[in-house]
């Protein structure tokens, strides 16, 4: 049985889902290109979906786009060019990325703008069932009425209140009941996009379009949720508590997170402007090799870039080609069909995830001239 790590649980435990497995990874905003630390994520999330497919299972994997929030704006406003042609753009780069890294297709790719009326309407539930409360012109999520509050990210009330102000949350606002309050709908600046709402025009806060997203796409209840470890708190915590209080079930049975890419010894963020971006990389590189220089890294784990992770991955791809081109090469079995190697593989990503651990496993197959092409398919290799 595959097991992986559970944020909320804070253990590895049994994954086992049923023939379809609903997941959703909290996808870009679009004002920027696509980094490492994005293709981390999506690359952990692939994985986790090809080796459930091995197994049988349908995936159905949604990946957002936040087309309207600060940052988007904000940036449209300095490029003085509308909201939604930046984020055309950026979306346009961002797929083709990813296609390059070979990533599958997403189930869904549901933009935040196309969602208004569902945020509307889970907001309304939120009011209704008094979670939620206007306030200065905005709506917000009155934290004190979902007792489980904390209970994804652990962290104590001044790391929360620490982690809201970092992110935006701006717990010193005076229209709040509560410091870890957060917005659901809030006015807009005379230059920003606004919808008509009953509790004036405005637009959408930050955590409710995923809410309103995951629900509209895979129901109540998703198998899978999860993104960079930096969205466990606030963006996560919030997501579960604004959906469980309004639907009165579990939101997530499996909370997967993936660790930070740092550069120059931070962690790798558009804010800080220390990226390396996808696109400058595949115009240099294979997409394989970097595909193998991020998956020999496990996708809990913290780590830093170094050009060093692609010159290996290079060097990793060249003996594995060779190998699979030798002569010592015999036919590959059809996967199931006698193939050690691959269940060795297999192994591996139902460990948690293994991707290093089985990277290793096709470098012992093919330094014994086994045959290895089956088993780097299942990591999205192509030999």
């Amino acid at each position: 049985m595959m097991e992986l790590f559970d944020t909320r649980a804070r253990a590895v435990v049994p994954f086992d889902p049923g023939p379809t497995v609903t997941m959703y990874t909290c996808g870009i905003t679009p004002y920027d290109a696509a980094h490492l630390g994005h293709a981390s994520v999506y690359l952990t999330f692939d994985v986790l979906q090809r080796r459930l497919r091995d197994l049988g299972h349908e995936t159905r994997c949604v990946r957002n786009i936040t087309d309207v929030d600060d940052d988007i704006l904000r940036k449209a406003r300095q490029l003085g060019v509308h909201y939604l042609d930046l984020a055309a753009e950026e979306i346009a780069r961002f797929d083709a990325d990813m296609r390059a890294l070979g990533l599958l297709p997403a189930y869904a790719e549901p933009r935040a703008t196309s969602a208004i009326p569902d945020i509307l309407g889970l907001i309304g539930r939120a009011m209704d069932r008094g979670h939620a409360y206007q306030s200065a012109g905005a709506v917000y999520f009155d934290v004190t009425t979902f007792p489980d509050f904390g209970s994804l990210s652990h962290a104590d009330p001044a790391t929360m209140l620490a982690l809201a102000a970092e992110h935006g949350g701006n717990p010193d606002d005076p229209a709040k009941r509560h410091p870890l309050d957060f917005v659901l709908w809030q006015p807009s600046l005379a230059d920003e996009p606004s919808w008509e709402s009953r509790w004036g025009p405005g637009r959408p806060g930050w955590h409710i379009e995923c809410s309103a997203l995951a629900l509209r796409e895979l129901g109540e209840t998703l198998d899978v949720h999860g993104g960079g470890r930096d969205l466990v708190f606030p963006h996560h915590e919030c997501e579960m508590a604004q959906s469980e209080a309004v639907t009165g079930v579990p939101f997530v049975r499996h909370w997967l997170h993936v660790g930070l890419v740092g550069l120059d010894g931070a962690k790798m963020s558009k804010s800080l402007g220390n990226l390396v971006f996808v696109h400058d990389l595949l115009e240099r590189n294979s997409a394989a090799s970097v595909r193998l220089a991020l998956l020999g890294h496990h996708y809990r784990s913290d780590w830093e870039w170094s050009g060093a992770d692609l010159t290996g991955a290079e060097h990793r791809l060249a003996r594995w080609r060779a190998a699979a081109d030798g002569p010592g090469q015999v036919d590959v079995p059809p996967a199931g069909e006698g193939d050690p190697l691959l269940d060795e593989v297999r192994a591996r990503l139902d460990d948690d995830l293994d991707t290093p651990g089985a990277l290793s496993v096709i470098d012992r197959g093919a330094g014994r001239g086994e045959p290895i092409g089956n088993a780097a398919a299942l990591l999205g290799i192509t030999l």
